[in-house]
């Protein structure tokens, strides 16, 4: 997303400044930027050059460096010692250079957030389903919506892969202005936790935010879920608008009636916003979303099939009454929760009911894979990778009581090991074959993941025989194959006319990362391989 030097925009630095406590040495009036980078590669003449400190480097160490090039200023945090040699570039010492970074790059492109409705979503799981949407809600309003998210960022046409799922400040602030210049109304944004510890959205504020849930993931990062979920409720503390509504999915009871007491991050935000008067005397609004009956907007009664959903959703506006394609009660909850955020946008039930139900799908969410081929089984491809995730996964097609459900997973490398037996215990519990295998193993050898996720299924009933007996005598148990590949083959090709087979973790993902790199890999296309050898 760079832009061509001869259209960049020109800033006076004083202005980028404005209402940033900060202090200068060297005159700031007349000094004009032409670019705004914690890149100091990009050092140059008309550069303001951040420094931040990173999780690997240190951009302070770069400071000489930057201002050698010519940058015409250099944002630093207070108390670093000033780098000994020449240098014409304006010093400017900040408390903190994360914060500094997103207000100054904002100021750059004009404040672009100000100019949409802005809306943000947070939590484990669901984000990205709701993001796809509220998409389409918006634009069955009649508005023109910019989508930031895992899949992909997406506005008026256009579609950019994602590198992250919320990108840095300058390339956010860069983003959010191309999206005002095509006419983009409404921005719907997928917020990390990572993005809101490292304070990629300073210089952004909320109309809605929305909260889907929180189970174990990233732990790797955050060191528990208490720390997690501090994060998280950041988007609620800290960068809403004073008329801002927040929407939060309560999951006090699941989607076979039992209680979750204990669990409901979601009670537990809403609770803790409640008691809060500054944040509710900004004259906020709460909403809220969820299967038990005193939400805000609930299901009065609702169906699931392998067909999809059917229900009756009571609401502020009104009931709704919902036909969609999407499939699980973890689904419905997503569609509660974009309600509820169409709802504090000013969409009507009727818009939102057909809207809902023309909606196809998201790339990589419980995708059904070589539908309508005639032979072989139903197979579905899920980017679930955390134990909530594919527990509900797995749980939606047991309901759907199929002869068997085989699973292929496996876990990230580099990444929160404690996950990986939770995960194979929950396959182990709702599966009837698990064929474990890698997902991304990154710089860690595949068969330590293994190791790891094995140590779950062996407190599971399933036993471990080879995949070959297990698949043709259609029994129960597990095998651990290390070639992803392969194991999708073996369940495609070994699975009866009636059984289910799910590929989880990578989803919408067409790459594989090991030690010597990414390669291409997609799990929709090694199903289709193995559904088309079933069909010959």
């Amino acid at each position: 997303m760079a832009t061509a030097k001869n259209s960049r925009p020109r800033q006076a630095l004083s202005a980028l400044l404005a209402g940033l406590e900060c202090k200068a040495s060297g005159k700031i009036d007349g000094v004009e930027i032409t670019l705004v980078t914690a890149d100091s590669r990009q050092a140059g003449p008309g550069v303001l050059f951040v420094a931040m400190p990173g999780l690997k480097v240190d951009g302070h160490q770069f400071e000489q460096q930057a201002a050698a090039a010519g940058c015409a200023a250099v944002i630093v945090e207070r108390g670093r010692p000033r780098p000994t040699g020449k240098s014409g570039a304006v010093r400017i010492e900040v408390a903190d250079t994360r914060v500094a970074l997103g207000e100054v790059a904002a100021a750059f492109h004009g404040h672009p957030a100000r100019k949409v409705r802005m809306v943000g979503i947070t939590g484990t799981n669901g984000k990205t389903t709701t993001t796809y949407l509220l998409e389409r809600l918006l634009k069955t309003a009649g508005s023109s919506p910019g989508v930031i998210g895992t899949v992909n960022y997406r506005f008026a046409g256009e579609e950019i892969p994602a590198p992250f799922t919320t990108p840095e400040p300058v390339q956010l602030q860069e983003l959010l202005a191309r999206m005002v210049e095509k006419g983009v109304t409404h921005v719907v944004m997928e917020v990390s936790s990572h993005a809101l510890v490292q304070r990629r959205l300073q210089g952004v504020a909320f109309d809605v935010a929305l909260f889907t849930n929180l189970s174990r993931e990233h732990l790797d990062f955050h060191g528990d879920m208490e720390s997690y979920f501090a994060a998280k409720r950041q988007l609620f503390s800290d960068h809403l608008n004073e008329k801002a509504t927040a929407v939060i999915i309560r999951d006090r009871i699941g989607g076979d009636g039992s209680s979750l007491e204990g669990k409901d991050w979601g009670d537990r935000l809403l609770r803790t916003l409640e008691s809060d008067p500054r944040w509710m005397k900004k004259g906020r609004k709460l909403v809220t979303c969820g299967l038990a009956v005193d939400n805000d907007i609930h299901p009065r009664d609702w169906r699931c099939t392998l067909a999809g959903i059917t229900a009756a959703i009571a609401s502020p506006d009104g009931e709704l009454v919902l036909k969609t394609g999407l499939v699980g009660g973890y689904n419905l909850k997503n569609i509660l929760g974009s309600i509820g955020v169409g709802y504090a946008l000013g969409v009507t039930t009727e818009l939102m009911a057909g809207a809902l139900a023309r909606f196809e799908g998201v790339p990589g969410r419980l995708e059904r894979v070589g539908e309508g081929t005639g032979k072989g089984p139903a197979v579905f491809v899920d980017y679930a990778h955390t134990p909530d995730a594919l527990e509900n996964v797995l749980q939606t097609l047991r309901d759907l009581k199929p002869a068997r459900i085989i699973v292929v997973f496996g876990c990230g490398g580099d990444r929160d090991r404690g996950k990986r037996p939770l995960m194979g215990a929950v396959a182990g519990r709702l599966a009837d074959v698990v064929l474990v295998t890698s997902d991304n193993p990154r710089s860690e050898s595949p068969e330590a993941i293994l190791a790891d996720i094995e140590e779950g299924l062996l407190s599971s009933p399933l036993r471990r025989m080879r995949a070959e007996i297990l698949l043709g005598r259609c029994w129960r148990g597990y095998d651990v194959i290390a070639s992803r590949r392969e194991a999708i083959a073996m369940a495609v090709r070994g699975a009866q006319p009636d059984d289910v087979v799910l590929l989880a973790g990578k989803g919408h993902e067409c790459y594989q990362i090991t030690r010597t790199g990414k390669t291409f890999f997609d799990d929709r296309l090694e199903a289709r391989r193995g559904l088309a050898v079933l069909a010959r």
